[in-house]
């Protein structure tokens, strides 16, 4: 799979079938529509391209909310995508000026200058250009103009796309981490550089890796405990995670930390990625350090019959 960032730097596609949104979660309904564009390039003999965009749209347009909750970072984006097969990947850097430019420019200097689509596959409720005046109606309109057919994608695969986004958010919100990777078709991760931290966890007998999630957008699961698997460089370990704010030790700030099981490397300033199996418990104040070290050694024997059988 190829990847493009810059608009000035791409190639001449050949009979590319094209398709516009931000794929946030990559998760069953989109891999439906990756599906149906990579089924008809084949069918034309041309390359699948999905155009996406980062920052994400209401990161620039409405900088303020900070309510917005990403189920992938960029990169995470990049990866799923060419696992399930698409040619190319154009990560358009989306800008103020870029959302002020008309409809028939995003048409004729965007798409089409861009990408020469021969089949472009578009949601029945797409809007572009200034003030969202462009729509399906006015691709289909001028489709003769610039030689491509246009598919539009129903409200019934939009609504379930959109349900299922929000079906996972809230799933990762509660735990229930069985239904997020049910939808997404694949496991929830979560990575970040290992950074120091009070080390509470080596007093304790269960060093952990502090893990700095860098994008303040990307979505944090529930506090609690956690069964993951832990990516690192070409291995895959075993772990138990905790997302919370420490209240034994009266922690002023959220944290996520991994005890990766079996596991005895200094790995400060590395680059983990946690891969969310079962949500096992919510975190607890303990009256005294035994009584931690306690549940924490029950967690440890829960947590490793879960992850028996990775």
């Amino acid at each position: 799979m190829r990847v493009f960032r810059d608009l000035n730097n791409l190639p001449q596609f050949n009979n590319s079938v094209v398709t516009i949104g931000t794929f946030d979660g990559v998760h069953l309904g989109h891999q439906k529509l990756i599906e149906r564009i990579t089924a008809q390039a084949k069918r034309i003999g041309g390359e699948s391209i999905i155009v996406t965009f980062n920052p994400h749209p209401r990161i620039v347009i409405n900088p303020e909310d900070k309510s917005l909750k990403l189920l992938n970072t960029i990169e995470e984006k990049i990866a799923l995508l060419e696992q399930y097969g698409v040619d190319n990947v154009v990560v358009v850097p989306f800008s103020r000026d870029f959302s002020e430019q008309s409809a028939e420019e995003y048409i004729s200097n965007f798409l089409v200058k861009n990408f020469q689509p021969k089949y472009i596959v578009i949601g029945y409720d797409h809007r572009f250009g200034k003030n969202r005046s462009g729509d399906y109606k006015l691709l289909e309109q001028v489709k003769g103009q610039y030689g491509y057919e246009i598919e539009e994608i129903t409200k019934e695969t939009l609504d379930d796309i959109e349900i299922s986004s929000t079906k996972i958010r809230k799933a990762l919100a509660e735990g229930d981490v069985s239904l997020a990777n049910d939808l997404l078709g694949h496991r929830y991760t979560l990575g970040g550089n290992i950074v120091k931290g009070f080390q509470n966890g080596r007093k304790l007998g269960y060093p952990t890796a502090n893990i700095q999630v860098a994008d303040a957008y990307k979505l944090i699961p529930r506090m609690g405990v956690y069964a993951v698997l832990v990516r690192y460089k070409d291995s895959v370990l075993k772990g138990m995670l905790n997302i919370g704010f420490n209240p034994t030790f009266e922690g002023k700030q959220q944290t996520v930390e991994v005890n990766i099981l079996d596991f005895d490397k200094d790995i400060y300033g590395e680059n983990l990625v946690l891969e969310f199996i079962k949500y096992t418990r919510p975190e607890l104040k303990f009256t005294t350090l035994p009584d931690l070290i306690a549940a924490i050694d029950n967690d440890k024997v829960e947590i490793t019959e879960i992850l028996k059988e990775y």
